[in-house]
């Protein structure tokens, strides 16, 4: 996993969505390429991630899109923040 994923200062807020994704051992482009972009065709962009995690906006998923995430995440969809982005937002 590159430094910049792991070495945070102790006052940035941490993504309650970069929490889970470092839990389960995945970078943002891992995770990523286990979600099905909308159209089915492709997947998700690293910087989609990324975005999400920074709070520039929250995702707005498909049911196959939410599957894959729990999927790759090991969680439920109960398990999933309502909110994705860092506390400080």
């Amino acid at each position: 996993m590159p430094e910049s994923e792991t070495q945070r200062s102790p006052e940035e807020p941490i993504s309650p969505l970069k929490k889970l994704r470092l839990k389960a051992g995945l970078t943002q482009a891992e995770l990523a390429k286990q979600i099905p972009d909308k159209t089915g065709t492709g997947t998700l962009s690293q910087r989609a991630i990324s975005a999400w995690e920074r709070g520039e906006y929250q995702p707005e998923l498909t049911i196959p899109q939410m599957k894959a995430l729990c999927k790759a995440l090991d969680v439920t969809l109960d398990e999933l923040p309502d909110d994705v982005r860092p506390a400080d937002f």
